[in-house]
């Protein structure tokens, strides 16, 4: 129960965060969502062992919250549901990539061991990243600059619907947990012969509440085509953002700021 009412909690708050008065909140969608795909794509460009190269990349997400005033609580919070997922497809590194790469002290370290390592940090900085734009930009205002860049509108729809309904899945679930507990008080949880009707009852009961809201969308105008916010036009601070980010992230990638850093020091 606790869970649910989080997810929720999390969700609200940052609808919230996106409602900010800061910098990086002003600026325009499209350029923060152009800065965020350049990110991802040098990042997960990075060869799997080349680490001392990708750590450079982590002052993208720590100044990008410290300007736009995000705490790192919920963030940090929202990115540790994607690390299992990256745990395990890196774990298979380690167990056939046994080469040796290195010895720290008397500890042998392998190539394997540095690839999962590079996965781990990988997830951590695109998903921070993505986070990020999203609590500093509006659902709709993302989704308008999708359409601006040709992604087809009906995955744009999708993704707008699941969003901004998946609370209303979230407090159904709450509602039918509730009403589970009060007929077992004694149960901890749901017990695993109940899962199969329980998961059941849930699937009758969106396909219903979303016929419920289709038929609402329709008598409010709904003709197939989402309303979204339109931003407005990318001023002189904007072009300079995109420029001296983009910039700097292309420097990042392509020449080891760590190890030049490292030379000086």
């Amino acid at each position: 129960m606790s869970t649910i009412t989080d997810s929720m909690n999390t969700i609200n708050s940052l609808e919230e965060m996106a409602e900010g008065n800061t910098i990086i909140h002003h600026l325009h969608p499209m350029v923060k969502l152009i800065t965020t795909i350049l990110y991802l794509v040098l990042v997960i460009s990075f060869d799997p062992y080349n680490i001392t190269g990708l750590m450079v990349f982590a002052f993208y997400p720590v100044i990008l919250m410290a300007l736009s005033e995000i705490p790192y609580k919920p963030l940090l919070k929202r990115m540790l549901v994607a690390l299992p997922f990256s745990f395990f497809a890196g774990l298979s590194n380690i167990i056939f990539d046994q080469k040796l790469a290195m010895m720290i002290g008397t500890i042998p370290v392998s190539y394997g061991v540095i690839s999962f390592t590079t996965i781990i940090v990988k997830t951590v900085f695109t998903v921070m990243a993505v986070l990020i734009l999203i609590a500093t930009t509006s659902l709709p205002q993302i989704s308008y600059q999708l359409l601006a860049i040709k992604v087809p509108k009906i995955i744009v729809e999708q993704i707008m619907l699941t969003y901004r309904y998946i609370s209303v899945l979230l407090e159904q679930v709450s509602n039918m947990y509730t009403a589970y507990i009060l007929r077992a008080p004694d149960a901890k949880g749901i017990k695993m012969k109940d899962m199969g009707i329980f998961v059941g009852q849930l699937l009758l009961k969106s396909f219903d509440r979303a016929e419920n809201i289709y038929y609402a969308m329709k008598c409010r105008g709904y003709d197939g085509n989402y309303l979204y916010a339109k931003p407005n036009k990318i001023n002189q601070i904007d072009w300079t953002y995109l420029l001296v980010v983009g910039v700097v992230l292309l420097l990042m990638r392509f020449f080891n700021l760590s190890q030049i850093i490292g030379s000086f020091l």
